[in-house]
Order: C-alpha cells, then structure tokens, then sequence
C-alpha cells in the first residue's frame, strides 16, 4: 500500500496544489484608492486584512479551489456563496445587510464564440472587498484591468461594481449596433434576394434579437435596483452612473423590440410573397388541367378497344381529330379570357 504521510510530504503535490490555485486565481488587486492598484496573489488573499485597503479578487467558478476558498476562508453568507457558485443564473441583485450580491451578463466575445451566448459575471461587494467569478473569459474585466495598470481605474468597492456595468454596457453597443445594420441590410434585399436564403437568415436574427432581450432586460431592472440601495459605500454620484447605464440597456432592450418587430414584419411580408407565388402556381396548374380535361376525355373516348369507333378505317380521321381538339383548346383559352380567369 501507498503510504499517506508520502502524498503530503511530496513536493510534487505541493507544487501541483500551488498550480490549481493559481489557475483558480484570475487576477487580485489591492487598489490604491488613486486608480491603481498593486497586484496580489494566493498569500495577499489569504493574509489580507480590511486596514490593506480596498481588495479585489477575481477567480475562475469552474475551478475546485474556487470554491473550496469561498465556502471555507472567505467568511461569506452561505446562501450568497451558493448563488455565486450555481451552474445557471439570471441577472439580478440581493443585499445582505450592507453587501450586495450582483449577477450580470455581458456579450459573448470570445474568438469562435457567439455574441447572444453571454456571459456572467457574478459579484459580491462589500466595503472593502469584491469577489467576482466567471467561467469563460469577459473583455470588460480586462478593460477595467487595462485601467488600474494606467492609474484611471476604480478606486473603491462601489467604483468596482459601476466599472463592471459600464464596460459591459460598452462591449454590448457594437454587438447591437451590428444586428440592427444586418436588419437594415435584410430590408434592402427583399426586392432582389433569394427567398430560401432571406428565411435563413431572418430566423438567424431574431434568434439572436430574443436572445439578447432575454438577458438585457432583467439587467435593465437590476440597474434600476441598485440605484435605490442604501449602502454607505454606494455614492450619489455611483447612482448616477448606474441610471445612467440603466438608460443605455433600455435603448438597447427597445433596439432589440424593433429589430425583432421589423424581422417579424418581414418575415410575414416573406410568407405573403411565397403564398401569392405558390398560389400564382397552383392557378396555371389548374387552368392547364381544365384545358386538357375534356381534350384527355374525347382521346380517352377514341382509345377503348372496341368495334364501332369512328373513321377507324379512314386515313384522315386522325388528321381531323387533331384539328377538332386544337379548335376545342382554342375554344375553351378564349372562353377562359371572356370569363377573365386569366
């Protein structure tokens, strides 16, 4: 048997332990209050006291570690623990005396990804410290990381929290703007295009309108909350900021209603047109077969098998027979025309 007192002792799996935190670790920075911050790891997280100033750690949900330190060292409320940590969640905010638990969803830009599929981004926010998790990689935290490195970045807890909305907000606008263009684009096509390839991607679209609504709006509503939270750490001035981008989100959710009004309108004007053609179709279909019905009588009459069948022995009876159904044809075009039915 494989002794136990060796699997501790080995420094191998010390290594490989410090390894899985630090893939668990996506970024830690104590800010400096001025819009920097001074970038910390495993052992700041774990010694780190409120009188360090403003702490910030951002941590990868999909890893054992992560959850390992929130249920365990973290010292926060265990249902908050478990909403931070769910596999499925929708945008929202709960307070916890003067923390707040917020839950948001930004565009999917990841390469071979698609924008609709967004991602989330989960925050606990208390005075002195944030806990953010994520399971795939968001552009908005490396603005934001981008920012403390050029001194401009958030200086305290409720800075954190407005700067995760705002750029957030701000990687959705050319996500929207592209689907409203591609909309505009759809609309000009519809004299000239293929009517099998405007379905396709008219469906594509609206997919993609409903998808995004289905996030932007109750992101809407949890812009709207936060602004009427009183935390001490939650300025006027930060409140400000979030009915600001609470605005934004809305002229984003009300993109998304017309681009998906004008999709369905196109998509009803689409099946209007292939209906008018199909019935245009079954209309000739139609004359054509009232055409030849009584000619395929009369033949059929000419064709049975048996004695008594007119001019069977004379050599221009099929001359003549062929005269008579071109002048019933004839007959019946002209009757049809008299009657208007084409």
């Amino acid at each position: 048997m494989f002794p136990l007192h060796r699997l501790f002792l080995d420094p191998t799996s010390l290594e490989t332990f410090t390894m899985s935190q630090q893939e668990a670790l996506i970024c830690a920075y104590i800010l400096d209050g001025k819009g920097g911050a001074r970038q910390a790891g495993w052992a700041e997280l774990e010694s780190w006291k409120r009188s360090d100033g403003v702490f910030w750690v951002h941590l990868d949900r999909t890893r054992p570690d992560t959850k390992t330190w929130l249920e365990e060292k973290a010292h926060l409320d265990p249902l908050a623990c478990e909403a931070l940590l769910a596999e499925e969640t929708r945008p929202r905010s709960v307070r916890v005396n003067d923390s707040l638990l917020v839950i948001l969803r930004g565009v999917n830009l990841n390469p071979g990804a698609d924008p609709e599929d967004m991602v989330s981004i989960r925050l606990w926010v208390e005075t002195d410290r944030v806990i953010s998790l994520r399971s795939r990689p968001l552009m908005a935290i490396q603005d934001i990381r981008n920012s403390l490195s050029g001194q401009t970045g958030p200086k305290g807890a409720g800075d954190i929290l407005v700067a995760v909305a705002d750029k957030m907000v701000d990687r959705m606008g050319p996500v929207i703007t592209d689907l409203d263009d591609e909309v505009d684009e759809l609309e000009d096509k519809m004299v000239t295009a293929a009517s099998r390839d405007l379905r396709v991607r008219l469906g594509s679209l609206r997919r993609k309108a409903i998808s995004l609504r289905r996030h932007l709006a109750p992101q809407r509503e949890v812009m709207a909350r936060l602004q009427l939270e009183q935390i001490p750490w939650l300025s006027q001035f930060h409140k400000v900021q979030l009915r600001e981008i609470a605005d934004q989100i809305m002229r984003f959710v009300e993109d998304m209603d017309s681009a998906r009004e004008r999709i369905a309108v196109m998509q009803e004007e689409l099946a209007g047109r292939l209906a008018e053609q199909m019935n245009k179709t079954m209309y000739v279909l139609a004359l054509v077969a009232a055409v030849f019905l009584p000619l395929g009588l009369l033949t059929g009459l000419l064709g049975i098998n048996v004695g008594g069948i007119p001019g069977a022995e004379d050599p221009l009876a099929f001359f003549l027979v062929c005269l008579l159904l071109i002048f019933l044809a004839g007959l019946q075009i002209w009757m049809f025309r008299r009657l208007k039915w084409f």
